[in-house]
């Protein structure tokens, strides 16, 4: 929890900014993380993203903490909510129409589904022929584990990820974060614009993005498969250090604080033998190359884990920053937010909100020097731009008012809560 005034950066909302995507409309029918990955880092750039929402809304409405939906208000900012209950053939008409007006459409339906709807590719091409389809799933469109219900955790097991995560004698860890996720919403933002660029600038069709949790992961993961055709070795799990260089580790200080360190070559493992007072080390045959230092990392750790636990954290990073050796601090998150350059480049700011005041969240990544991105708005209140965006497709006030009555739009609280007990 913040207490500092000063903690962090503060800003309004710089609603009238126009970005490199100003003009691209994206409707995003997803849910909880993938999806909104994809559609914030579009929205963060300008896009006009809506969000089409169920009146139960998007089930990250309710992962709160402490009762704040933190996930909701971070991964929906910029964003714009229409609420339709598609179970009404006129909602599935209003989103037909919208769908003529859009660039892009987000949806993170198991295969199929969107076929069942009557709103598959090809009723949504026939409607725009230039419309990008963003299909994310657990494990693709094509693949016998298609049907299969897939999340981000799955993803992260069977990646690979997993099993190289952690130590040796424990467990495989999985990450504490969705990892799998915004990996895939990574690259889901990105192939979008490759999709859109082929439409805009080479004048081609719209196409569908086939984005599995699974696959973007196991990219990330590097030269796996190539690695074990070489060595024909499975991988163990090192912890903290790496395979292919050392000295790389995190090491615990005086005061129960941890620092990390990549000395991976050869002039700063010299050097760093320097600065410990170890230059011994540097033709000693069990350090003298890279090779040598892998296969003796234990013995290492343990000489340069003795000097780093003689001083306290910020002793560490002075006299390691002093000596220019590779060291840097392993932070929480109340370290994170105190840190002078984190300040400095903005990476999280506070923007004000409704029910806490102001919120911190990470600013807008990367960081483009003629055409920046910028935060425009709050998460929106489910079904809270349904007129702003249905009058433009020509709907009356009037009409407006029946569509609600007849339950074909919802605007207010979501109908759906969720129990206290499904904080996180």
């Amino acid at each position: 929890m913040l207490t500092k005034e000063s903690a962090l950066p503060r800003k309004e909302f710089a609603r009238e900014a126009r970005g490199p995507l100003d003009g691209v409309r994206v409707l995003d029918l997803s849910r909880v993380v993938a999806g909104n990955m994809v559609s914030l880092l579009l929205a963060d750039f300008g896009a006009e993203v809506i969000k089409i929402e169920t009146p139960e809304g998007d089930p990250l409405r309710d992962w709160l903490v402490n009762g704040v939906a933190a996930n909701w208000k971070v991964y929906a900012r910029n964003k714009k909510s229409v609420c339709l209950n598609l179970r009404k053939p006129e909602a599935k008409e209003l989103l037909l129409r919208l769908v003529e007006t859009a660039g892009v459409l987000i949806e993170n339906f198991r295969p199929g589904t969107l076929e069942k709807m009557g709103l598959g590719p090809d009723v949504l091409h026939a409607r725009n022929p230039k419309l990008v389809i963003v299909r994310v799933t657990g494990w693709g469109q094509s693949g016998p584990y298609k049907h299969k219900p897939g999340f981000g955790t799955l993803a992260e097991g069977m990646s690979g990820f997993a099993a190289l995560n952690g130590f040796a004698d424990r467990e495989p860890v999985l990450p504490p974060m969705q990892l799998a996720d915004c990996t895939a919403g990574t690259y889901g933002a990105f192939a979008a614009l490759i999709a859109l660029r082929h439409v805009e600038v080479s004048g081609g069709r719209g196409q569908v993005v086939d984005l599995s949790l699974l696959e973007p992961l196991f990219s990330f993961m590097g030269p796996q498969a190539a690695s074990y055709q070489a060595s024909g070795k499975l991988r163990e799990r090192t912890g903290s250090r790496s395979t292919t260089a050392a000295p790389r580790n995190a090491y615990r200080t005086r005061d129960g604080k941890w620092v990390c360190m990549s000395a991976s070559t050869q002039a700063m493992t010299e050097r760093l033998f320097r600065v410990i007072g170890r230059p011994d080390l540097i033709d000693n045959p069990r350090y003298k190359t890279n090779a040598d230092r892998v296969r003796n990392a234990a013995e290492l750790d343990a000489i340069i884990g003795e000097f780093i636990a003689r001083m306290t954290l910020s002793e560490n990073l002075e006299f390691f920053d002093r000596n220019e050796v590779t060291v840097g601090p392993i932070y929480d998150i109340a370290q994170i937010i105190e840190d002078p350059h984190v300040q400095a480049r903005e990476m999280v700011v506070e923007y004000p909100d409704e029910e806490m005041g102001t919120i911190p969240m990470h600013g807008v990544v990367p960081q483009l020097s003629d055409t920046p991105g910028a935060i425009r708005a709050p998460a929106p209140r489910l079904g809270e731009h349904n007129e702003e965006v249905l009058t433009r497709l020509g709907l009356t006030p009037d009409e407006l008012a029946r569509l609600a009555a007849e339950d074909v739009i919802y605007q207010g609280k979501q109908r759906r809560k969720t129990a206290q007990a499904g904080e996180q």
